[in-house]
């Protein structure tokens, strides 16, 4: 038998990957957080959590392989399984969604009416694009939901933790919240680590946490080598 958990959602409408990304976009001038891989990364877990979620992935009988379950009516989602179409340990499912991602859940929240791209020159010379928030409530709320819970004024739950171990994961926490790093990182972890989720829910987040820092360590190995390679030619 196929099983899925499910996750709580912020916002009606909003997935986890809209709310993560808002989470790392700089709420003054639209700059991105974290680096470029650490972001695909984490995206490409929460957009994995959200499949779940709506109950179109779960974990085949080995409880170690996701695979399709149902169809999804939503382009995005719709366009995330296409690249699930055979059972995926959940390090190589993060792998599959991290084509294009970003770009994608950006467009998703211009399309809500929350960022618009703008386009600009440096030095009156060479273009260059940006996104900038337009509409600031759903920044806030999920920055100050998530917030809350870090600086340890409110307890966590199914979607507010899903979201601060995703940070996590990606070594972003103190990024996206004021506070002393430390402070922030051992609250983090001992929130990732926590039972704020039923078993289920808990065992699917542990799965994408654990693959989404398997990536980040995978790209940094890659690079690391391809750069030993440069050097000795």
């Amino acid at each position: 038998m196929l099983r899925h958990p499910g996750l709580c959602r912020i916002n009606v409408g909003s997935m986890l990957a809209e709310d993560l990304m808002l989470l790392l976009i700089d709420e003054t001038d639209g700059r991105v957080l974290a680096g470029s891989t650490e972001v695909e990364n984490a995206l490409a877990g929460a957009v994995l959590l959200d499949l779940v979620n709506g109950g179109h992935v779960g974990f085949g009988p080995d409880g170690r392989k996701l695979q399709a379950l149902s169809g999804s009516g939503d382009p995005f989602l719709h366009q995330a399984l296409s690249r699930l179409d055979k059972p995926s340990k959940p390090q190589r499912a993060v792998e599959r969604l991290r084509r294009n991602v970003r770009n994608d859940v950006m467009q998703r929240l211009a399309d809500r009416g929350v960022l618009r791209l703008e386009k600009k020159k440096v030095l009156g010379l060479f273009p260059t694009t940006s996104w900038v928030i337009i509409d600031p409530g759903p920044s806030a709320t999920v920055r100050n939901e998530v917030g809350a819970v870090l600086q340890g004024r409110a307890e966590p739950d199914a979607r507010t933790g899903a979201l601060i171990s995703l940070v996590y994961a990606v070594k972003s926490v103190h990024k996206v919240v004021a506070g002393d790093r430390r402070e922030l990182n051992a609250r983090a972890k001992t929130i990732s680590q926590g039972n704020w989720a039923g078993a289920a829910v808990k065992g699917a987040l542990e799965a994408v946490q654990a693959a989404v820092m398997a990536g980040i360590t995978a790209s940094v190995s890659a690079a690391t080598m391809s750069a030993g390679s440069s050097g000795s030619s």
